[in-house]
């Protein structure tokens, strides 16, 4: 390619004025010609750059750049193939990346040279004019297969087939290539995506293909190592980790009886946060961590602080993202202004013969949490702080306001609703607090020399582990496909579980065990633009009500019927969908727009093949390739940038026009309890949780941020994510292996 506009590229621009009429093609190629000068730059790149000026007055510029990106990379891929066209051997190009020692051989012993011909017929070139140009620059640039040199030979359709080829590929002979097929349409027709792992390395001879984990550290040296070295290794495969030190004793407890010695929890946040530099995913970002507290826990004031951009820089762990586990009790003292007690777990152990940690109510207002907390209180042989409850909150709000977090988890209700609560408990969530799932500490019970080898023997915990994808609500929930995509999803998923290798054990045994998933969706904004539905109406909720119903009734009959096909998970019985305790505790019974009482009876007949199903996570990156917005959350802006360290490109909000402009609502424009209220409608029918951010402007009041989380625990909600201030400085780049 030339200095200047070359006369191919005119050419081949003036045949996309029929699909671009509100673009000028003679202006931008004038343009392109007069930026060329003598300048040693591509034509594309200039065109590009030219396009980009015009952004906000025509957003169909983004699918002209996207075409122009996608031209130079078929063109490349076919030069460094060997072949005349794009899209040509499938087969040649998986032995060709076997041989740069880039994808796993295995996929050649998997599937024979005829299925692959097969399977390329299947693939549709056309359906790459969906990308907009930073969804299919990201693509390119971070999840197809290149050589080690960085050569370009995968495409995105190509990327689609290997992830649908990976994920069907021991499923039965006879069906295996119609659910590729089937997989692979609903990849490239972008009516969902996979998570960040298994779009990144489904097919490739490195890195895991799950999202997200969550360890409970246990009070002992030799579990706080362990789960370090855990966090390390799932660190290096690029996981998001989420770790509960709730057990861990508090500063001033005493150790072997010798009082006042223990350093509390920040010495071992502060190990956590130096692995999660050292360790980063891939050499391409740093770990990312996040770690709870019980708000009953005394050293909950130094966890709050920990992350503040003033005081003793000892004390800071700026690197790690912190969550708070609380229960009702906290927030009815809160709402109150009534005194909450701290203790040492350690010493509740010790004095009362139990975990406080381990119970939860039962039902709102009473249960086995408060009555032991109340135990703890008045036994006078417990040491305690007296602290008035609000002035935790304070000290809460201000973490939020200045960098972000905590999260909250709202431990009642997540237990409460918990379909394996005969299984254990869940103490927190994860990085991007949509996952919930029960939890334990993995616990060393001998170490022996035998046969001059060491042997090292453990009980293992539940170690959680989620796998993620996601629905694009503005594609799929418009063309009416739910009942043909949900199905194919579940499947996805579940093939995860049996298709990843974890570098944990006890990981790999607990994915096992309860073969979570987390289907999630994102695009909402962009849906309820298309639908023209104002965001802070009531027809918003009624709407979210609608679409989550819809999608739950799919995937909870999906992961049924995949059960009588493969099997439930190994702890169904006594569960609440064996019970039926599940559409109990939501009601759902007492709804007639889908048969719930028959699909109640037929998860009791034919069990469950996943214990966890539904998860909203944030998907921020995979959302940009889709072409939609992210997660449930309102827009930032209609026009913005998006910046990574080597481009900056012009984004518009989806499919902008005169019709969808004013139902396009900035983030911080909106009504908070508004989107509490769409949350709570959605959150009925995820049996997980959601990454559900808050949108303060820097003049928001104590007493509105304060309205704002007893709303959202009022209301229901499991947790919330970042509160995003207009005036912090905090990092709220999202777990990119939660984007799903």
């Amino acid at each position: 390619m030339t200095t200047v506009v070359t006369s191919h590229w005119q050419d081949w621009l003036e045949k996309q004025a029929n699909d671009f009429p509100s673009l000028s093609m003679g202006r931008i190629i004038e343009k392109a010609k007069n930026a060329a000068g003598d300048k040693n730059e591509q034509a594309y790149s200039l065109i590009l750059e030219c396009l980009a000026e015009i952004s906000e007055t025509a957003p169909d510029w983004t699918y002209l750049a996207s075409r122009i990106h996608l031209q130079q990379m078929y063109e490349e891929s076919a030069a460094n193939r060997g072949t005349s066209n794009a899209y040509e051997g499938l087969h040649n190009l998986v032995k060709i990346l076997v041989r740069e020692d880039i994808y796993d051989p295995n996929l050649l012993s998997l599937y024979s040279h005829e299925e692959m011909d097969e399977l390329e017929k299947a693939i549709v070139p056309e359906r790459d004019a969906l990308f907009t140009y930073i969804g299919v620059k990201t693509l390119g640039d971070r999840y197809l297969a290149r050589s080690k040199s960085g050569l370009v030979y995968e495409l995105p359709q190509e990327r689609f087939m290997i992830i649908a080829m990976v994920l069907m590929a021991h499923e039965i002979p006879s069906r295996r290539l119609e659910l590729v097929k089937e997989s692979y349409w609903a990849l490239s027709q972008l009516y969902m995506t996979v998570a960040t792992p298994t779009l990144a390395n489904a097919g490739k001879r490195y890195g895991q293909l799950s999202s997200c984990f969550i360890d409970t550290v246990d009070d002992s040296l030799q579990s706080i190592y362990d789960s370090n070295t855990d966090t390390a290794n799932l660190s290096k495969h690029g996981g998001g980790i989420g770790v509960y030190l709730g057990k861990i004793r508090s500063r001033g407890s005493d150790i072997r009886g010798f009082k006042g010695v223990s350093s509390g929890v920040l010495p071992w946040m502060k190990q956590i946060n130096n692995t999660a530099v050292s360790v980063d995913q891939l050499g391409q970002r740093q770990g990312a961590v996040a770690v709870y507290l019980d708000v009953w826990h005394k050293d909950i004031f130094p966890f709050l602080d920990s992350r503040l951009n003033n005081g003793d820089e000892r004390q800071r762990t700026h690197d790690l993202f912190t969550g708070v586990s609380i229960p009702d009790l906290f927030m009815e003292a809160v709402e109150d202004r009534e005194d909450w007690f701290l203790f040492d777990p350690h010493e509740v152990r010790k004095v009362m013969g139990y975990s406080l940690e381990d119970y939860y109510d039962e039902t709102r207002g009473s249960g086995s949490f408060r009555e032991r907390y109340n135990a703890c209180v008045q036994n006078e042989q417990l040491t305690k702080v007296k602290v008035p409850a609000i002035e935790i909150m304070k000290r809460i709000m201000v973490g939020q306001l200045e960098t972000g977090t905590p999260y909250m988890f709202y431990r009642d209700e997540v237990n409460r609703m918990n379909p394996n609560s005969h299984q254990g408990m869940i103490y927190c969530s994860n990085l991007c607090t949509e996952i919930t799932q029960n939890q334990s500490p993995t616990k060393q019970e001998e170490q022996k020399v035998q046969d001059g080898k060491i042997i090292t023997v453990k009980t293992p915990g539940d170690f959680v582990v989620c796998n993620l994808s996601s629905i694009n609500l503005g594609r799929a929930v418009t063309a009416d496909v739910l009942p043909r995509l949900i199905p194919i999803q579940v499947r996805m998923l579940d093939n995860v579980i049996d298709q990843n290798t974890i570098p944990v054990l006890q990981a790999q045994l607990t994915n096992q065990s309860y073969r979570g998933v987390g289907l999630g969706t994102f695009g909402w904004a962009h849906l309820l633009a298309k639908k023209k539905i104002s965001w802070e109406s009531d027809e918003a909720v009624s709407y979210a009500n609608d679409v989550y119903e819809e999608i739950s009734y799919y995937t909870i009959r999906s992961s049924s019927q995949l059960a009588k096909e493969k099997g439930s998970y190994p702890f169904f019985e006594g569960s609440d969908w064996e019970t039926g305790e599940f559409f109990v505790k939501r009601a759902f019974d007492q709804d007639n727009k889908y048969n719930w009482e028959s699909l109640k009876q037929e998860v009791r007949q034919n069990g469950m093949r996943n214990g966890y199903l539904m998860a909203v996570a944030p998907n921020s990156s995979t959302s940009l390739i889709a072409g939609s917005t992210a997660s449930i959350d309102p827009i930032f802006k209609k026009f913005y940038s998006e910046e990574k360290k080597d481009f900056k490109i012009p984004v518009t909000a989806p499919e902008l026009s005169p019709a969808t402009f004013w139902y396009y609502k900035s983030a911080y424009d909106v009504d908070q309890h508004a989107s509490i209220k769409q949350n709570a409608a959605r959150q009925k029918y995820i049996d997980q949780s959601i990454s559900f951010n808050i949108y303060v402007k820097n003049s928001i009041k104590a007493k509105e941020l304060l309205a704002i989380h007893l709303d959202a625990w009022k209301s229901g909600l499991k947790t919330t994510y970042y509160t995003r201030s207009t005036s912090s400085q905090g990092n709220f780049d999202e777990c990119e292996s939660c984007s799903s």
